[in-house]
């Protein structure tokens, strides 16, 4: 039953922690950047209109595309319903961020 319990509140821990690792991956992605724009205000506003505007699924893929843009260029290119509705969810997520944190 003790062995039960503590899997138990781990699994319960893990669950809690997970969501604080996952977060800020845009503002990671933008300092990692060698963009010279990418200053941590600026990174850090990014991210504030990505927790409004994208899903976090949408921010794990939208944070890859800062290392590797063509993956971005191959979804827009897609033809899935599924893709199309992430990209109209990233032009309006760089909308935005252009207009807040410029």
């Amino acid at each position: 039953m003790k062995q039960f319990l503590l899997i138990a509140f781990c699994a319960a821990a893990m669950t809690a922690i997970a969501p604080q690792v996952e977060a800020a991956q845009i503002k990671r992605a933008c300092l990692a950047s060698d963009r010279a724009a990418a200053t941590r205000d600026r990174c850090s506003c990014i991210q504030r209109v990505a927790d409004q505007a994208l899903t976090r699924s949408d921010q794990k893929t939208v944070s890859k595309w800062f290392e590797d843009p063509h993956q971005a260029q191959e979804l827009k290119m897609s033809k899935t319903a599924r893709d199309d509705a992430l990209w109209d969810r990233y032009q309006n997520f760089g909308q935005m961020a252009q207009a807040i944190c410029s």
